[in-house]
C-alpha cells in the first residue's frame, strides 16, 4: 500500500550537468542557492559538486511527522559521490534503504562508497539494498566495428554484503519504508516506438558469449504520492521508455494523477530518433514537472522544452526539488 506523504524532497547527488545560473521554478533550488543557505560565504570551486556521467539522488518523504530517506543509485564511482555528498553537507546516516534502479556502472559504481558513508557512525548496521536479480549479469554494447565493449560490473552481492548491505533480490513491486515509497516490478513494454537500448548485450548464463539485452528488464522506478499534488515518479534511466514507465505508474495508481517525472529519459544517441514520438506521448500525462537529466540528451531536453514549456525543469547536480 502506498501512503500519501506530506512532503517529498529529491536532492540530486550525481548528474551529467552542472547548472546554477539558469532560472528555475519555486519548487526547485539550485546548488549555489542551497550552499548559500547552508552558510557558504564565498564561491569557490573546492566547495562545488562534480558533474559526471551517471545518476544518484537522495529522496526524502515526510509522512505523519516522520522523515524517511532512500538513496536511489550512487553514480559512476566513489570519488564523485563522496565529493558531492560532502560538498553539500549531507548526512547519509539518515538513509534507511538503497534502491539500485538497474544494473549499469554509471548508477552503481559509487555504491560501496555510499554504504561506507551511510554506516560510518554504526558499522554494525545492515542497510536494506533492493536489487532485481538480473542486475548482476555482466553487460556491454556492440560497437561500430562489431566488437563488444564491456561495461564494468555492478558490485556483487558478496561485495555489497561485505560493506554492510542486506541485499533483497526480487523482481516484484513493493511498498517501502512504511508505505512512503513504491518500488515497481518489471515495467511492461507496450509502446510501439520504445525499444530499449539498441545494441545492448549481456553475458550468456554459461559465460561463453553475449546475447541481446536491449530491453533491460531489470529496470524499475521509484514513486511517492504527495498530498495535493499526485504521483512523483523517479526513473533513473528509462531504458524501458519513459512513456512505458509513466503508463505503468498510471495503471498501478489509476486514482492518483501523475504530477512529476524526474531522472534520465535515455533519448540520446540511437534513441534520438524517437524524441518526437516520446514528446508527443508525454502530453497525455499533463505533467506539472518534467525533471529530465542524465542520459536524456540536450536535443531531447530542447525538444521537450519547446513542446511542454514551463513544465520542463532539467535536472542538475546539487539541485533540490521539493514537492509539498
Amino acid at each position: 500500500m502506498l501512503n500519501v506523504v506530506d512532503r517529498l524532497e529529491v536532492h540530486v547527488l550525481i548528474d551529467n550537468l552542472t547548472d546554477s545560473h539558469s532560472l528555475i521554478p519555486a519548487h526547485a533550488e539550485s546548488e549555489f542557492s542551497y550552499l548559500q543557505r547552508q552558510g557558504l560565504e564565498e564561491l569557490d570551486g573546492d566547495r562545488l559538486c562534480c558533474a559526471c556521467h551517471g545518476y544518484a539522488c537522495l529522496v526524502t518523504a515526510t509522512l505523519g511527522g516522520a522523515r524517511h530517506s532512500i538513496l536511489l543509485d550512487a553514480g559512476p564511482e566513489g570519488y564523485a559521490f563522496d565529493r558531492n555528498v560532502h560538498r553539500l553537507g549531507i548526512d547519509l546516516g539518515v538513509v534507511e534503504a538503497i534502491v539500485l534502479s538497474h544494473g549499469h556502472w554509471d548508477h552503481a559504481g559509487g555504491m560501496l562508497t555510499a554504504l561506507d558513508l551511510i554506516r560510518q557512525r554504526d558499522l554494525c548496521r545492515r542497510v536494506p539494498y533492493y536489487a532485481h536479480p538480473g542486475m548482476f549479469r555482466s553487460r556491454g554494447r556492440h560497437t561500430a566495428n562489431g566488437q563488444v565493449l564491456r561495461s564494468k560490473d555492478v558490485p556483487s552481492t558478496r561485495e555489497l554484503e561485505s560493506r554492510g548491505a542486506l541485499v533483497i533480490g526480487t523482481d516484484r513491486a513493493q511498498a517501502l519504508l512504511g508505505g512512503a515509497f513504491y518500488l515497481s516490478g518489471e515495467i511492461p513494454r507496450i509502446t510501439s516506438f520504445e525499444r530499449g537500448f539498441p545494441g545492448h548485450v549481456r553475458r550468456t548464463l554459461d559465460n561463453r558469449g553475449w546475447e541481446s539485452d536491449e530491453l533491460l528488464l531489470d529496470e524499475r522506478f521509484l514513486a511517492a504520492h504527495v498530498a495535493g499534488k499526485g504521483l512523483v515518479v523517479l526513473t533513473a534511466c528509462s531504458h524501458a521508455g519513459v512513456v512505458n514507465v509513466l503508463r505503468h505508474a498510471r495503471e498501478q495508481f489509476s486514482d492518483v494523477p501523475l504530477y512529476a517525472v524526474l531522472g534520465g529519459f535515455h533519448l540520446a544517441g540511437a534513441n534520438e530518433k524517437i524524441i518526437p514520438e516520446t514528446t508527443e506521448a508525454l502530453r497525455e500525462f499533463e505533467l506539472s514537472v518534467v525533471g529530465a537529466g542524465h542520459c536524456t540528451g540536450w536535443r531531447a531536453i530542447n525538444h521537450l522544452e519547446r513542446a511542454l514549456g514551463a513544465a520542463v525543469d532539467p535536472s542538475a547536480v546539487g539541485k533540490r526539488y521539493v514537492f509539498e
